[in-house]
């Protein structure tokens, strides 16, 4: 086994007999031994598992011996099918090749049979046009015109190669020549019609029209005569305009009631013959009508345009605008009085376009889906740019959008003008709370914005939007910003109060000359007035911006309803209430500022002392002075009393928000001025049972007048009253830690030892050792 060179598997060896028989050296020869014993071992495992597969291989013989006589059988079926299949397959060949043989001779037939019948159609409309136009039936005789026409060309070439080419000659040479005698006819009938103004034999033979295939020529007659019909019409109503007399009620929209007459007119013409251009001329058809209506449209809107602008002096009176805006010139200034009905009337005249726009728009486009169902994207893409540029640029959008133009700047001049004169003539009645201005400038900017918003133009609203937006946030917060940089004066006998020492001097030199002088203290009064009252404007400016801004969303969600608009509109609209909303915060923030100025000027002075005054009342006390104070509060009960009449003032002359604002800010103020005297005073056992009571009488007080919970706002002196109620040093922890429960201690360890310290009973070395 180890000099052979193959192994019983036949897997070759790794060692050669040449090689073998070449070697000498011992060392190789022991080298190739043990590599042939290996490989030996490697034969042996191979053999073994063979061997070992034996009864498996056997056991698989056995099966296949079993299997050879089911094979034979599948065999032959086999080959039964195969010649089952082979016969079916020639059957069927020879079966669709007969099938095609009658299929080709069944398009013969149908081809023969439709021959004979465009030869007898053909010979029936030779015969029926001519008899039709003897009798003058010039509807029948269109009809046969319109059969010849629908005949397939090429079965009557075929025809006229065969042996009735003469007779097929002859009959196509008569129905050519009725077929342009027909059409001199009812081209020269329809003039006819059109002169004489009989509308039931104009459109009796513009249906003819399209029966000779004469479509475009059809429509353009027809909507000549209808151009003409409208011009005038038109004229006369123009002239009805210009002859109004001012005391007429519609005198000042007379022009737009001209143009609303001239599209109410254009769309009833639509309306009515509609329906007979679709039936007669097929689908499609109704924008080449619609674009020679729309060419006369543009011709007379232009008239009444010119008319509006001569009549109103309209281009006068917009650069007498731009000039008093460009130079602030008060010598030639406008009155915006005399803009007022003018702007209304171009808002009403831009509105009844758009109106007229979108009726047109929604026509044609109704009109072109049934033909574009199956048209191709091209088709559709040219229809759509087609309408676009009937609608957007026609010469009456073009006239619309230059007078909307000019109202911009007019609108801009009016709200500004009126904003200042509201300011101007600002006042307060007793009683109300806000002053004049502020109602008067919202129900201008409203009116505005209502204006540009009917004129259906959403670049003229968002304009005027963003217009309103600058006035309020530039100019008249402005004018709210100067009343509150005055500041909340402070009252002659709230100087003496505060023991200031001119207020008292001012007193005796008054006393002295017999008289006491009332002149600084009404005009005191008024000047604290004037800045309550500017502090609800704020107020009120900026709930109307958000009143405002929501009103605008509805008008504007109605306004895309009704098909106007795209989302690239809807994005302009939202933009511009966006900053709507930014002005709002804004008065917001002003009104925040003037509370903090209120609050340092007219709260903070007053409390202080007040809270100072806790200092001056001992709270290291025993049995009887705590008695003592029981019976006879020596300092809360006064300071509450101080804060009622203190806010008396406020609560009337305030707002119930901003009031709540500046109770909430004294409420904060107290507690942390409150804070700092405790941790400056001693407190006996009893002294902080004392301090416990007095702030929760000052909480009920304080809870009772502001609507929102404030205990958040005590939480940390509530916890100092707590660790000053201890009975020993290490009750503290019992409420702290593992032991707080839901309480949240605000207080850090570092002042829960400065709040213990301040009992004069607790030890600072027991302090200290507490691990906190």
């Amino acid at each position: 086994m180890a000099g052979s060179s193959t192994s019983p598997a036949g897997r070759s060896s790794s060692l050669s007999m040449e090689l073998l028989e070449g070697l000498t050296e011992i060392a190789e020869l022991q080298e190739a031994y043990t590599k042939l014993c290996s490989e030996e071992k490697e034969v042996e495992a191979e053999l073994e598992a063979l061997v070992g597969q034996q009864s498996h291989l056997e056991g698989k013989m056995v099966a296949l011996h079993r299997m050879g006589p089911n094979l034979q059988l599948i065999e032959g079926d086999a080959k039964q099918l195969a010649g089952m299949i082979t016969f079916t397959c020639n059957l069927a060949e020879n079966v669709s090749g007969k099938v095609r043989q009658l299929d080709l001779a069944k398009n013969r037939i149908y081809q023969a049979i439709q021959r004979a019948d465009d030869i007898l159609d053909l010979k029936f409309c030779t015969d029926g046009v001519q008899t039709a136009l003897r009798n003058e039936d010039y509807e029948q005789a269109a009809a046969h015109i319109h059969r010849y026409l629908s005949l397939d060309k090429s079965v009557i070439e075929l025809s006229r190669q065969g042996k009735e080419a003469n007779v097929i000659d002859a009959n196509l040479n008569l129905l050519q020549e009725a077929e342009q005698r027909l059409r001199v006819i009812v081209a020269e009938k329809f003039d006819v019609a059109i002169m004489e103004g009989d509308l039931p034999q104009v459109e009796r033979f513009f249906k003819i029209f399209p029966l000779l295939g004469l479509h475009e020529e059809g429509l353009s007659k027809f909507s000549e005569y209808l151009c003409k019909q409208v011009a005038q019409k038109a004229d006369e109503n123009l002239q009805l305009a210009l002859g109004t007399e001012m005391s007429d009620r519609r005198a000042a929209v007379t022009f737009a009631d001209t143009l609303t007459l001239l599209f109410e007119g254009i769309a009833r013409i639509v309306e009515t013959h509609q329906p007979i251009v679709e039936t007669y001329y097929g689908p499609g058809r109704l924008y080449t009508l619609i674009k020679y209506l729309q060419v006369e449209c543009d011709q007379q809107a232009e008239k009444v345009v010119d008319k509006f602008i001569q009549q109103r002096d309209y281009h006068r009176k917009f650069q007498r605008v731009q000039n008093s805006m460009m130079r602030s010139l008060t010598m030639d200034k406008i009155e915006p009085r005399e803009l007022d009905t003018i702007l209304a009337e171009v808002t009403l005249m831009n509105a009844r376009a758009e109106l007229y726009l979108r009726f047109v728009k929604r026509r044609i486009t109704a009109d072109f889906e049934v033909c574009d169902a199956v048209a191709p994207e091209e088709v559709r893409q040219e229809h759509q740019k087609a309408l676009d540029k009937l609608c957007n640029l026609c010469l009456l959008s073009r006239n619309m959008q230059e007078l909307i133009g000019y109202y911009i700047t007019m609108e801009e001049y009016f709200m500004r003008e009126m904003v200042n004169k509201a300011v101007a003539m600002d006042i307060c009645e007793k009683g109300q709370l806000t002053s004049s201005m502020v109602d008067d400038v919202f129900f201008i900017v409203k009116k505005c914005i209502g204006r540009a918003l009917a004129s259906s133009n959403i670049d003229c609203l968002c304009a005027m939007i963003n217009h309103s937006t600058t006035v309020l946030e530039s100019d008249f917060r402005e004018v709210l910003y100067n009343k509150l940089r005055m500041g909340f004066p402070a009252t002659t006998f709230q100087d003496i109060q505060r023991g200031v020492t001119s207020a008292v001097n001012i007193m005796h030199s008054s006393l002295q000359h017999g008289k006491f002088d009332t002149k600084g203290i009404e005009s005191t009064d008024e000047a604290k007035q004037s800045f309550l009252v500017t502090l609800n404007n704020v107020e009120m400016c900026s709930e109307n911006l958000l009143t405002l801004k929501k009103n605008l969303e509805s008008d504007c969600t109605k306004l895309f309803s009704q098909g106007l608009g795209a989302e690239l509109a809807q994005a302009k609209i939202d933009s511009c209430l966006s900053d709507l909303a930014a002005v709002s915060n804004k008065f917001k923030d002003l009104l925040q500022e003037g509370l903090a100025e209120l609050n340092a000027t007219a709260i903070k002075p007053q409390i202080k002392p007040w809270i100072t005054a806790f200092l001056s009342i001992s709270h290291n006390i025993e049995e009887e002075e705590f008695n003592d104070y029981e019976a006879n509060d020596p300092w809360v009960q006064q300071f509450i009393l101080n804060l009622e009449q203190l806010m008396a003032e406020f609560k009337v002359g305030l707002s119930q928000v901003i009031y709540d604002n500046l109770t909430s800010l004294m409420t904060s103020l107290i507690a942390i001025e409150l804070e700092k005297v405790v941790l400056k005073s001693v407190f006996s056992r009893l002294g902080g049972l004392q301090f416990d009571k007095e702030l929760r009488s000052l909480v009920a007080y304080l809870t009772s007048v502001i609507t929102w919970t404030i205990r958040d706002k005590f939480a940390r002196l509530s916890q100092m009253a707590t660790i000053l109620n201890l009975e020993r040093v290490t009750e503290i922890l019992d409420y702290w830690g593992q032991n707080s429960g839901p309480l949240t201690w605000r207080l850090t360890p570092a002042e829960v030892r400065q709040v213990l310290a301040l009992r004069n009973d607790f030890r600072s070395e027991d302090i200290k050792r507490l691990r906190l």
